[in-house]
């Protein structure tokens, strides 16, 4: 579900607050393993009730991808208790609003309501987990959903392969190299009775964390009405997990990608990089704000203002909870190439491994760090997801108030070896985006 329905958006901002204090939550388990976690802040009549499964692409067959995405649409279906087409307009109805995505490594699920609809929220969310309703209609249905979805977000739009072809290069048995939205033959090959044991194996109370956020003064009543709707939710089977190794890359890849939906080529480079939990994975976010994050940053000044070498430039570090991918784009301008625009980037790489950022630069970092963890947090919709998120990937809840500590502890001088670490040319893919041919040789 992309796009949210429509409401409570006066009270979203109503509901935003500009702090630095620390997020304050509280924690618990029940009895049938789900994690609890309450955050109160009444400053808006409104809640958020959310739940976030361990469970994403990476936990898919090979045969059988896109599941735990086309999952994200199945089971808005309905429930023995909320009839087929009901769900939205129950939420509707009530004023919320309701969405849920889905990564690689996690699903997750949320409604937003007044307040006073607190009670309404947790039971819908129980009634998704304990009594849904996977059925051949359902899937059916879901399967026109999706593929329209991959038509628009990946076959049909321009530079949609992005994501797929460098996915494809950099992992070799990790289900990380294939999409989230997965394959349609897969999909269409899939009996009922998979969805259904797909279901059964992920979408369990112990698998999952439930967060509540916003104006839950009445923190007992809250627990009593989690304890009704969820702690009489059976316990799953534990989920064994298996675990994926990639060979370290030593030699540098060379691909190519035709694109038919687009006229101007793209140069792609991408390193592999460690778990999103590890120091170096923020250590490498850093530097990518340094290289791309705005108009002053280096690589922008240097290889679009003053060079004149490309239109767009960009760095990103694809945090995952087993690996990442650290991934430089842009698009050449004029008569440049995609490789002079690459010589570009290495040698603003090659500076950032051979010297130290000023004491400015780094000082800039930090507000920047310091302004996204404010916005980040402004809101009891971002307080919830970030709830989740730590508990369920990083397994530690107060990082939403500690995180920014490891940010401001990292120094110029593990900028500068972080780069040098990871940035090699060769650890790294680059990938020559270009128009399909037969689009070309008609210019």
């Amino acid at each position: 579900m992309k796009k949210s329905l429509i409401a409570l958006s006066t009270l979203f901002m109503l509901g935003g607050t500009s702090f630095a204090q620390k997020v304050a939550f509280e924690e618990y388990d029940l009895a049938n393993g789900m994690h609890v976690i309450l955050h109160n802040d009444p400053s808006a009549p409104v809640v958020i009730t959310s739940v976030m499964y361990h469970v994403g692409a990476k936990d898919e067959q090979p045969d059988r991808t896109g599941f735990a995405h086309f999952f994200e649409h199945l089971l808005f279906e309905g429930t023995e208790n909320i009839k087929r087409g009901e769900w939205f307009k129950i939420v509707t109805s009530n004023g919320g609003v309701n969405n849920a995505n889905t990564t690689e490594d996690r699903t997750y699920y949320y409604e937003v309501f007044p307040s006073n609809n607190l009670e309404l929220g947790l039971w819908m969310e129980s009634e998704r987990l304990m009594h849904p309703v996977i059925n051949q209609i359902g899937v059916d249905t879901q399967n026109e959903v999706v593929k329209e979805e991959k038509r628009l977000r990946y076959d049909n739009s321009p530079y949609g392969q992005i994501i797929p072809q460098i996915k494809k290069y950099m992992f070799k048995n990790h289900p990380y190299r294939w999409t989230t939205i997965g394959s349609m033959d897969h999909l269409d090959a899939a009996k009922l009775e998979e969805f259904q044991a797909f279901n059964k194996k992920f979408y369990i109370p112990n698998n999952a964390v439930l967060v509540v956020a916003g104006d839950i003064s009445n923190v007992a009543q809250t627990k009593e009405w989690i304890q009704k709707y969820f702690g009489s939710i059976p316990k799953g089977e534990s989920i064994s997990r298996q675990t994926y190794k990639e060979e370290p890359i030593t030699q540098q890849i060379n691909g190519t990608y035709e694109d038919p939906n687009i006229q101007k080529s793209m140069a792609l480079v991408a390193y592999r990089t460690p778990s999103m939990k590890t120091r170096d994975a923020r250590v490498l976010d850093m530097i990518s704000t340094l290289l791309s994050d705005g108009k002053s940053s280096r690589m922008y000044k240097k290889i679009v203002d003053e060079n004149k070498v490309a239109l767009q430039i960009g760095a990103f570090n694809y945090s995952q909870e087993d690996y990442g991918t650290y991934i430089v784009y842009g698009l050449p301008q004029g008569d440049y190439t995609n490789a002079d625009l690459i010589k570009q980037v290495d040698e603003e790489i090659t500076k950032l491994q051979t010297e130290l950022i000023s004491e400015k630069e780094l000082t800039k970092l930090l507000n920047k760090y310091e302004n996204q963890y404010v916005s980040q947090n402004s809101s009891v919709e971002g307080i919830a997801s970030n709830l989740a998120t730590y508990y369920l990937l990083y397994k530690d809840v107060n990082l939403i108030n500690t995180e920014m500590d490891i940010y401001r502890s990292i120094t110029r001088e593990e900028i500068r070896e972080v780069a040098k670490k990871y940035l090699n040319n060769n650890q790294r893919l680059v990938l020559d985006y270009i128009p399909a041919k037969d689009k070309a040789d008609k210019k």
